[in-house]
């Protein structure tokens, strides 16, 4: 069992930067493949951002590629997302999630393979 607590969101200008963090319980995060997602009012849940537990591999939405950067820390339990050059189309609740699969580079992005899920950070980009 993993329970995922995020933070770090908030209000921003557009162009602004905010980094959202996901702290993890338990001792095998280092195990763990990483996503992030978002949700828009009146929008489905949509792929953001994943990392692998094998060290660098990483895959990125097309529409926040070369803004979002994400990482992890396995000694801090902890995944990162940093979000630079936001755009008000980025407004959204944002929520990690977490799997455990066989394949250490597999780079899942369907929200349907993971199992477990934070209860989500509010994001506002204000224009």
């Amino acid at each position: 069992q993993v329970q995922l607590v995020e933070s770090g969101g908030g209000l921003v200008q557009a162009g602004g930067s905010l980094r959202l963090s996901c702290a993890a319980s338990g001792r095998t995060f280092s195990t763990y493949t990483m996503g992030w997602f978002r949700q828009a009012p009146g929008k489905e849940r949509e792929f953001v951002a994943v990392i692998a537990r094998t060290p660098g591999y990483t895959y990125y939405a097309d529409s926040v590629k070369g803004r979002f950067t994400i990482s992890r820390d396995n000694a801090k339990n902890t995944v990162y997302l940093q979000m630079n050059s936001l755009k008000t189309e980025d407004t959204a609740d944002y929520y990690c999630a977490a799997v455990a699969l066989f394949s250490g580079t597999y780079l899942a992005a369907a929200p349907r393979l993971y199992d477990y899920w934070g209860q989500g950070t509010q994001v506002t980009v204000a224009s």
